[in-house]
């Protein structure tokens, strides 16, 4: 591959699976992570299998986070091929209509703002190497109603809607961006919903009911690689379900 991609999110679950899957393809990952010893985790991991990755702290949440990390990575590689904004969290507990303010802030700053401002960045540094990818994290809970958690919900529909809008920079930048809207994921993320060890009250009993159709974080990792590959597709989101 040969490229140069950038991956938020990149300490856990489905950002670790991607960032180790472009290193195994030959691109050379900077893995952003607000998460330090996670980040550097994946950084390892890619090490060990003979893959060149580095690690940056970012907070994809504020401006200043996104420029500090597209930054580095073009001070340390000469520029960057692809992108994938990956970061994301839920409300946790408590839950809506209970959640504080700041967390809801937070979560739709994450999600939402994040993705948009990282696809901005994003599109500065690609044009200076003539185009590329980029990639954003959806959810199939965009297409329904979270009870609980509706931020996230009504963050993830936000991310289907402005990666639709962004169809028309294939043909205006040469930059192809694309979403993959993955079900339900086993990963770090679900603990993180609930008190760190299990997860959140409203979360477990649909973990309870999917039983082994959760999904593997290599099986979204997969999709992101077939939108790197597959030049042909704009604006398009796509589902990556069990079976």
């Amino acid at each position: 591959m040969g490229k140069v991609a950038i991956v938020t999110g990149g300490g856990s679950g489905i950002g670790r699976a991607t960032a180790c899957a472009l290193a195994a393809e030959g691109a050379t990952v900077v893995v952003g992570d607000i998460d330090a010893e996670g980040g550097e985790q994946t950084v390892q991991d890619i090490v060990a299998a003979e893959g060149k990755a580095s690690f940056v702290r970012a907070d994809v949440s504020r401006p200043e986070g996104i420029t500090a990390l597209f930054a580095e990575a073009e001070a340390a590689y000469g520029g960057v091929d692809i992108v994938y904004n990956n970061a994301g969290i839920s409300s946790g507990e408590p839950h809506w209509p209970e959640a504080p303010l700041e967390r809801i802030a937070e979560e739709f700053n994450i999600n939402a703002t994040g993705v948009m401002m990282g696809t901005r960045a994003a599109i500065e540094a690609l044009r200076k190497r003539g185009g590329g990818v980029i990639i954003n994290t959806a959810s199939t809970a965009a297409d329904g109603h979270l009870a609980f958690d509706p931020m996230y919900s009504a963050s993830k529909k936000a991310v289907v809607s402005f990666t639709q809008s962004c169809a028309p920079l294939k043909e205006s930048e040469n930059i192809r961006v694309n979403a993959v809207s993955p079900g339900m994921v086993k990963t770090a993320f679900q603990r993180k919903t609930g008190d760190g060890t299990r997860p959140a009250s409203w979360l477990a009993p649909a973990i309870e009911r999917a039983g082994d159709n959760i999904l593997q974080p290599e099986a979204i990792a997969a999709a992101v690689l077939d939108f790197i590959r597959d030049d042909s597709k704009a604006g398009e989101v796509r589902t990556v379900s069990a079976g």
